[in-house]
């Protein structure tokens, strides 16, 4: 399989026969993407694995970027007014864990503001967000609720789409429609088709009934009836913090291949957490050591914390120290809504480790989205820890008879049925409401164009 070595090779024996003039010189900040390794493996996932056409890409990146001056985008050179309307804004996490880019869409008007700066707009959030997050993929959540036809800006949208095709990539996790009226349909057809097709499986329609299987309702801003008071406030970025440098570590990279060099802790399992029934309990666990050169300090979050007992949920690691940290499933939870949940461990350098809790306290409020480590974990149920039908009940698994499991199946059919007829009634209505003006409207104009003729013959 290509490796970043095999892009980079591509790439220089390309920069050796000169750069096109213009744009000129690339930015040397973008020359670094070249030496991260990171970055090449998001090229290389982004074009199916081959080095030339992510070399191609990378160079077609470096190009557009000098091209439109990315790098000297921020506070002072975008329209701040704009920005401060909070039609974009990054904000929560979707239920994997990657940041959402809200798109307010009726707070936008087509053809109101100027176009090339709301690109610029763009992609000074793109970058401040890739280097935020470090790289990892975001979810565009596009909140449609009341909208109309003037609030839809096809121009606009293919913008956005071009950026997560061409120049950021291995960038998008999820495409989320929420609250779509049903007057745009058409226009999202249209959308789906400039979609390439790994987009398209990502793209997710929601209500305000179904958005809880895509954002956490603790994530979920209260407009959308979830559990967030946020309201936008501009906060400028600190890039004196936020480039992105890599750490250095004092551990070579060792183990089972889950540490990266650059990130503070490693944890093992890496990515997933294998929960059994054990002790009349269903548990899981995972261990995190510190591979960073100083002592850090560890949270634990999950998407769902009624659902599980987590010890500890925070600490303090020396360097090379571990620390195993302990789940258990709380009772009276069913296995299937406990399987879509996930956990985040967050990290932060601290400068000692015996701080006092005010001291801890301090450096987590004033650390940034760039100072903070993060690593996911997904739940992982064995079948045969898994009681068919079953749920936790006073720590022990208990299994439902299969007749009020049946129950449970017809219930959730004929409530599908149902949702689906009075979302068609809803449109029969209008429909009905529209046909009826049109007569009435019709018969009017008959009976004004009659009444007309007959004055004309009395005259």
């Amino acid at each position: 399989m290509a490796s970043p070595a095999d892009v980079r090779a591509v790439f220089e024996a390309k920069l050796k026969e000169g750069i096109p003039n213009p744009p000129g010189e690339f930015h040397p900040l973008d020359l670094e993407r070249v030496k991260d390794d990171k970055y090449l493996k998001r090229l290389l996932q982004h074009n199916d694995h081959d080095p030339k056409t992510a070399a191609d890409m990378l160079w077609d990146i470096l190009v557009w970027r000098k091209t439109v001056g990315a790098n000297d985008l921020n506070e002072n050179s975008i329209r701040m007014d704009y920005v401060k309307e909070g039609a974009f804004f990054p904000h929560g996490r979707d239920i994997d864990g990657h940041l959402l880019l809200i798109i307010k869409s009726k707070m936008h008007v087509k053809g109101q503001k100027d176009f090339e700066d709301l690109k610029k707009i763009l992609i000074y959030w793109f970058d401040r967000i890739e280097r935020e997050e470090n790289g990892k993929p975001i979810t565009l959540f596009f909140d449609m609720d009341g909208c109309g036809l003037g609030n839809m800006d096809m121009e606009l949208i293919k913008y956005l789409i071009t950026l997560m095709k061409m120049y950021y990539p291995y960038f998008l996790q999820y495409i989320v429609i929420y609250q779509m009226p049903w007057v745009l349909s058409a226009a999202f057809k249209v959308v789906k088709s400039l979609l390439p097709a790994k987009a398209v499986e990502r793209m997710k329609f929601a209500s305000k009934d179904t958005l809880k299987d895509i954002v956490p309702m603790e994530q979920a801003l209260t407009c959308w009836g979830g559990k967030d008071t946020y309201t936008f406030e501009f906060v400028p970025e600190n890039r004196s913090t936020s480039e992105h440098t890599p750490k250095k570590v004092t551990f070579a990279e060792q183990g089972d291949g889950q540490h990266s060099p650059g990130e503070m802790l490693r944890l093992n399992p890496n990515d997933t957490i294998v929960f059994k029934s054990e002790n009349d309990e269903l548990s899981g666990q995972f261990t995190i050591t510190n591979m960073d050169e100083s002592a850090v300090s560890f949270k634990i979050r999950t998407t769902a914390p009624e659902k599980f007992r987590v010890r500890p949920s925070s600490g303090t690691l020396a360097t090379g120290a571990s620390q195993t940290v302990q789940i258990v499933v709380q009772p009276g939870f069913q296995f299937r809504t406990v399987t879509k949940d996930r956990f985040l461990v967050m990290s932060v350098q601290i400068p000692k480790i015996d701080v006092t809790p005010k001291e801890l306290a301090d450096v987590w409020q004033k650390s940034s989205g760039s100072k903070v480590d993060e690593y996911r974990l997904k739940c992982h149920f064995p079948e045969k820890d898994m009681p068919k039908n079953g749920s936790i009940v006073d720590g022990r698994t208990q299994e439902k008879p299969d007749s009020v499991t049946n129950a449970l199946n017809n219930l959730q059919v004929n409530y599908e049925m149902l949702h689906k007829q009075v979302k068609m009634l809803k449109i029969y209505q209008l429909l009905t409401l529209i046909l009826t003006a049109c007569a009435v409207l019709l018969g009017y104009l008959v009976y004004k164009t009659t009444n007309d003729d007959r004055y004309c013959e009395r005259m």
